[in-house]
């Protein structure tokens, strides 16, 4: 197998791995913050796709990230929008404006504390 082909394979697993682990802390912090709900592990799995798509696609189109550690407050209250629209989008999560404010607060604070390059 060619080094090309090894790492392609190694960062579709990588990522499948990040999409389960964001799937775990979306379920934390579901059962964590008042306002924020998720109905189960797959509900979770589908919010962390749906919300790492959106993150591509707002880094691409304004140059922000959308995490709530990345670019300060901007950061933080794109986040807290994506969370908030993801009930519209992925079955069993279910947010209030307060709820994903406090969400971003809280998967700010696990992002700040779990290690990045574990995958």
């Amino acid at each position: 197998m060619a080094d090309s082909e090894r790492e392609h394979k190694t960062s579709i697993w990588g990522l499948i791995i990040k999409f389960v682990v964001n799937g775990l802390v979306l379920l934390l912090v579901g059962f964590l913050t008042p306002g924020f709900s998720v109905a189960g592990f797959w509900p979770a799995v589908f919010a962390a796709i749906f919300i790492t798509v959106v993150d591509y696609f707002v880094q691409m189109g304004f140059g922000i990230d959308a995490s709530p550690t990345g670019r300060g407050i901007s950061g933080f209250i794109i986040a807290a929008i994506i969370l908030y629209v993801t009930q519209f989008f992925v079955p069993g999560v279910s947010a209030s404006i307060w709820g994903a404010i406090i969400a971003a607060l809280v998967i700010g604070v696990l992002d700040a504390i779990l290690p990045q390059d574990i995958f």
